[in-house]
């Protein structure tokens, strides 16, 4: 069984900054791209940037310049660094990576549980 689990989450002023953090853990042979998603109520999950195994990052054109992705990939780790936070990155912020655990050599999609940021003075 494979988890996703993030930290990092909480009440941070306008312009400040947070880091969230996404450990995978269980029986993992390899990660492929892994993201960071976010949702606010009534509203379709957005995706706010993706990485690669081997780095490559993109960016939604709302968080550009702001926000960074990075991974460690020895730790099984993602984080997304996010600075010059603004009330509208209110949200619950999802991880999401792809899989291949020991148990079968296939792909699957995994989600973590979500991190609530509030961006309020």
């Amino acid at each position: 069984q494979v988890q996703l689990v993030e930290s990092g989450g909480g009440l941070v002023q306008p312009g400040g900054s947070l880091r969230l953090s996404c450990a995978a853990s269980g029986s993992i042979f390899s990660i492929g791209s892994m993201a960071w998603y976010r949702q606010t109520p009534g509203k379709q999950r957005e995706l706010v940037a993706t990485i690669t195994s081997s780095g490559s990052a993109t960016y939604a054109d709302s968080v550009k310049g702001r926000f960074t992705i990075s991974r460690e990939n020895a730790k099984n780790t993602e984080y997304l660094q996010m600075n010059s936070l603004k009330p509208e990155d209110t949200a619950v912020y999802y991880c999401n990576a792809d899989v291949m655990p020991y148990s079968g050599r296939i792909w699957y999609h995994y989600w973590g549980q979500g991190t609530q940021v509030t961006v309020s003075s």
